[in-house]
């Protein structure tokens, strides 16, 4: 697959910047997800958070470099800021810890603002100056490749035009291939801002990025604006997560940059991705994906009937700015949640299933998803049970390791205060039936536990099989007592990780069909 040059940077920090939305926390094991969902969209970087001041970061590097994350297309970054005032470069803890992170590349943030390098950092410009070159030259020493984000950069050209470039010159001095332009309070306009960066490269030379927060929801509108004004380098962060209001959405950027200007930033066949990716990062974030948003929103290409459906029978192209399969999307007339056949036939593909030619079976597997989807299922970061979906379809699924009599899960609340879950589960495997019974610390590790208990003596792989991590989402559109629940479940043997969904009024049984899912899905591997 043939990716872009290094004359054009899509730039990801949704593990660092993306990461400071309210309501996201990102398990160490979550950070790893959307690494890979990233790589394999085939953005040239990803910024995987700050190693040696968040306990997390650190861990997701030493684990990176310990090798759970391969990376195909992107360069990983480890983001921190420059050596502290009157600190050398070589004893400064956190300049350290870019180093040990492993991390080929490294984003330094500092001070362009006089005002801030004189209030918050409590020093003056010329020690600021110091503070950027010294350290990116020694980490170039170190053969790291660095960037800097000139943190409110807008702002501060427009207070003191000549400390913020020097804080430029500074980094370049140092080594510093890329020096970004940040407008970290969000509050700037694209003309305005387009003009700032075109008169940056005019009088600097320099190779410039941009980095915009949403503040005033023209964080895309701005990042556009740069590159037409000679940026080079974009930082976005997955479906615009990011403080405050956010910062700028990645899909939509990329998006623009390939249909619009002709930028081709990712590799060959990856824009078909957009779609299927921003949701499965929307998964793992748990916040439900934004169903309006450009490129890749449920309603992106919806139309309702009326005017609009007669003219899109006539040609789909005459209401639809772009073709929603370039993007992996689908066009739509009634209000209803679909897959496209092009995700179907994607995806196909990536589990190693040949479609050609069975269009039919191909149908069935989409008007399947549609059905599934329509009641509360998600398949998007749930690989796992789409591929167990698509082999049923087309009759490549073998019989399941084991067939369900029933189950019953009880909770006790003891005399002392203690609440203990114990399930029961009568199942056939092998061709005996079986029944265990096990205790847990909650309904769905109680059940866990008792399928495991009946199935261990049976699956020699099901040991290594551990829960990596769960979760729930109550949907919306059913509301009160009789809302609908969708469980995530992510399980790992060690050498892979996979996701199953399952979907129910009642969590129990959701969680159930997720387990199920993660244990049949294993067991159809193993069998390869």
């Amino acid at each position: 697959m043939a990716g872009p040059s290094d004359d054009f940077h899509v730039y990801d920090t949704t593990l660092r910047d993306g990461a400071q939305r309210e309501g996201i926390s990102y398990s160490v094991t979550d950070k790893l997800a959307v690494a890979r969902l990233l790589d394999g969209l085939g953005v040239g970087f990803i910024e995987g958070g700050w190693p040696g001041a968040l306990p997390k970061d650190t861990e997701f590097f030493a684990r990176a470099a310990a090798g759970d994350l391969e990376l195909k297309h992107a360069k990983l970054v480890a983001f921190g800021a420059t050596r502290k005032a009157g600190v050398k470069v070589e004893e400064d803890p956190q300049v350290k810890a870019l180093l040990d992170s492993q991390a080929p590349v490294v984003t330094l943030v500092a001070k362009s603002d006089l005002r801030h390098i004189e209030r918050a950092l409590r020093t003056d410009a010329e020690e600021n100056l110091r503070m950027v070159r010294d350290t990116v030259r020694f980490l170039k020493d170190n053969g790291r490749r660095v960037f800097l984000d000139a943190e409110h950069f807008f702002d501060g050209y427009a207070f003191s035009p000549d400390t913020a470039l020097r804080v430029l010159e500074s980094a370049v001095e140092g080594g510093a291939d890329v020096v970004v332009l940040c407008d970290t309070n969000g509050g700037q306009l694209p003309l305005g801002l387009a003009g700032t960066v075109a008169e940056v490269i005019e009088k600097t030379g320099f190779r410039v990025g941009i980095h915009c927060q949403d503040d005033t929801s023209c964080a895309v509108a701005n990042t556009l604006a740069a590159v037409q004004a000679g940026a080079t380098h974009v930082q976005c962060t997955a479906n615009g997560y990011g403080e405050r209001a956010g910062n700028a959405d990645l899909f939509a950027v990329v998006g623009n940059l390939v249909t619009k200007l002709g930028v081709e930033v990712l590799p060959t066949g990856a824009l078909a991705e957009l779609t299927r990716v921003s949701h499965a990062l929307a998964e793992i974030a748990n916040i439900a994906p934004d169903t309006h948003q450009a490129y890749v929103g449920s309603s992106a290409f919806a139309h309702k009937a009326g005017l609009h459906a007669s003219a899109i029978k006539v040609d789909p192209e005459l209401y639809n700015h772009i073709d929603p399969d370039t993007v992996g999307n689908d066009m739509r007339v009634l209000v209803t949640e679909m897959a496209g056949r092009a995700s179907i036939e994607l995806k196909g593909r990536e589990f190693g299933l040949d479609l050609a030619g069975r269009g039919t079976e191909v149908g069935s597997a989409l008007a399947r998803v549609k059905e599934l989807e329509s009641k509360g299922w998600s398949f998007e970061a749930a690989d796992a049970s789409l591929e167990l979906l698509l082999r049923g379809e087309l009759s490549e699924l073998d019989t399941p390791p084991f067939a369900l009599e029933s189950y019953r899960v009880v909770l006790d609340h003891r005399s002392d205060g203690e609440i203990v879950s114990e399930a029961t589960v009568k199942v056939h495997v092998a061709g005996e039936r079986v029944i265990a019974t096990a205790e847990g610390n909650g309904p769905v590790h109680a059940l866990d536990a008792a399928l495991r208990k009946a199935l261990l003596p049976h699956l020699s792989w099901l040991d290594a099989v551990e829960l990596a991590d769960y979760k729930v989402r109550i949907l919306t559109e059913h509301p009160g007592t009789d809302a609908v629940t969708r469980v995530l479940v992510e399980s790992t043997d060690g050498e892979r990780e996979w996701t199953t969904v399952g979907v129910h009024g009642n969590i129990v049984e959701a969680s159930w069909l997720a387990l199920c899912d993660a244990l049949v899905h294993k067991s159809m591997r193993s069998s390869v």
